[in-house]
């Protein structure tokens, strides 16, 4: 950020090798994303987004193409569709439900709130696509968790791809090959029980509560994809959809916990407008209750705001173009800094502090309109699943303002909060989030099992 309030909203930097142009304002973001959408619609090329896009059969890491393009459509129609969300309701709030008794159960004692968010979104995201928990599931989710830590590193390879010494010398690729090898054996495996479950009419899916995997054997069974969905097509989009379903999902919840226990004026605002709206003794708070909460909304726009899931949006340029008059060749790797715009004071006043009223009387929101918040990108690269993680996010963090007050431990002030972040696939709070849940009310969610 303070390189580019020094050089400008469009530098030139070189990564080793790789000439790397850095967007650091709304207006070349819309340059680049809007009026040259398509030219840098494709991704940058490096051996870690070969390896975790499996050759470029995944959604997100992929280039740009008619591959790409069905892929995407699969995930946008298919997969993360507003219906398929609304369908997957009843999973929220059975994992909700069994968090807000966890919680109960901790009878005033510090919790890690940071591991308790992370299971859950785990456990939501395992059970939209696996339907429930499977024999390999603790080994693949640690392989997954590696692979993200992989991702969100620099892997020296990436920065000088013509040097074979760097490659011999380079750890971290082998440490990703063999990540991306067990990630794949394990739903190889998943797969083919499965499809020997369906075969055998144990295991088929009933119309209208398909998991995701359901969904991806239908449409291999169907045959009617230009490009096949072969095993590894599949694992790709899966793991797409775990690195958004658990990442982001998760670091937003806890994010938005750590900021209301550093704001208590908040954090008060927030807990009155959830009970007055929906009253006493309700159990779980599902979404269709939600839509009346404009405060909590503008909540989620705040954090969203100051902690972007992705800082750093990558594109590639795939022919060669002009932004701001300046000459950008083909190729070339473009990083759209989201987080300098979303502190830039020229879009948002006092931009470092957590002030969820900006948003009010106003129609900002995160869905792609408003280049100086795009949070989730925007473009034909935009993710496809935020409805998805949002409508988690929303619903949880309803639920602890409704049914819990919140402390901090051994009477600490709210000044204390350590917001120190964790560069990874997506920026995470450094240190667990430590608190103390005080139920407000004896609620259904609680007490039934």
């Amino acid at each position: 950020m303070k390189l580019s309030r020094r050089h400008g909203p469009l530098m030139l930097l070189r990564l080793g090798e790789v000439p790397t142009v850095v967007v650091s304002s709304a207006e070349v973001m819309a340059e680049v994303t809007k009026a040259n959408d398509l030219a840098f619609a494709g991704r940058p090329r490096s051996a870690t987004n070969e390896l975790f896009g499996s050759g470029g059969r995944d959604i997100a890491l992929a280039p740009y193409g008619d591959h790409w393009r069905q892929m995407r459509k699969i995930g946008v129609m298919e997969l993360l569709s507003s219906k398929q969300v609304k369908r997957m309701e009843s999973i929220r709030v059975e994992e909700v439900g069994s968090l807000l008794r966890d919680i109960t159960a901790s009878n005033g004692a510090t919790i890690n709130l940071s591991e308790k968010a992370m299971a859950l979104s785990n456990h939501v995201t395992t059970r939209a696509v696996f339907r429930g928990k499977f024999t390999q599931q603790g080994e693949y989710l640690r392989e997954l968790d590696k692979a993200f830590t992989l991702l969100g590193g620099f892997c020296l390879h990436d920065l000088f791809p013509s040097s074979r010494l760097v490659r011999w010398l380079s750890n971290g690729e082998r440490e990703m090959n063999k990540c991306h090898r067990r990630i794949h054996r394990i739903i190889a495996n998943v797969v083919e029980e499965r499809k020997a479950s369906r075969a055998a009419h144990t295991g088929s899916s009933v119309a209208g509560h398909e998991d995701m995997l359901d969904v991806l054997l239908r449409l291999q069974h169907e045959d009617s994809l230009q490009f096949p969905l072969t095993t590894e097509t599949m694992g790709a989009i899966l793991f797409d959809v775990f690195a958004g379903g658990t990442e982001t999902t998760g670091n937003v919840l806890i994010w938005a916990m750590a900021e209301l226990m550093r704001s208590p004026n908040s954090m008060a605002k927030a807990q009155q407008e959830v009970r007055e709206v929906l009253g006493e003794d309700r159990a779980v708070i599902t979404n269709s209750d939600l839509v009346e909460l404009q405060y909590m909304r503008m909540i989620i726009k705040e954090v969203l705001r100051l902690h972007p899931p992705n800082p750093l949006v990558p594109r590639m340029a795939r022919e060669d173009c002009t932004v701001m008059g300046y000459d950008i060749p083909k190729d070339t790797s473009v990083y759209i800094n989201v987080f300098a715009i979303s502190q830039d004071p020229r879009y948002w006043d006092k931009p470092e502090e957590f002030r969820p009223e900006r948003f009010e009387n106003n129609d900002v929101n995160y869905n792609g309109t408003y280049f100086e918040f795009l949070p989730f990108g925007t473009g034909r690269r935009q993710c496809p699943g935020i409805q998805f993680s949002s409508s988690v996010t929303e619903m949880a963090l309803t639920n602890f303002l409704y049914h819990f007050d919140w402390l901090l431990p051994n009477g600490a002030n709210a000044a204390s909060v350590d917001m120190s972040e964790k560069f990874g696939i997506n920026v995470s709070k450094m240190y667990g989030l430590q608190l103390i849940a005080i139920p407000h009310v004896w609620s259904k969610a609680m007490s039934s099992k």
